[in-house]
């Protein structure tokens, strides 16, 4: 099977990103986080090495969520209907979000804490 072209790869990717935005909450409200820590970035005057810690965590909780989504759309197909195994799987595929989404509070806290009280 051949590849397809960069450009024609690069349009799958960013349409995945769209189907995203438009069909998944959980992504849309990660995505409204995303921009309220852009809006502080430039409000507080975040430094640079910091903005990059802001940005990094973000985009691994939208990416975390792209990966749960993608697993738990495969396990839809496989088995449809309710099976405890198929559960469990979603469940592990969550909890790698939600592990991402702690983290990014955490560093959230660190990184704001010195420009809000320091």
């Amino acid at each position: 099977m051949r590849k397809p072209a960069l450009h024609k790869s690069l349009i799958n990717a960013f349409r995945g990103v769209f189907l995203m935005l438009k069909f998944e909450r959980n992504f849309q409200i990660e995505v409204v986080a995303l921009l309220m820590n852009i809006f502080l970035i430039f409000y507080l005057k975040i430094s640079n090495l910091d903005t990059i810690l802001i940005l990094i965590v973000c985009f691994l909780v939208l990416s975390a969520e792209a990966f749960n989504t993608a697993i738990e759309k495969i396990c839809d197909i496989i088995h449809p209907e309710f099976d405890k195994r198929i559960g469990f799987i979603k469940d592990i595929s969550a909890g790698g979000v939600i592990l991402m989404a702690i983290l990014s509070v955490m560093v959230g806290i660190f990184v704001y804490w010195k420009y809000i009280f320091g």
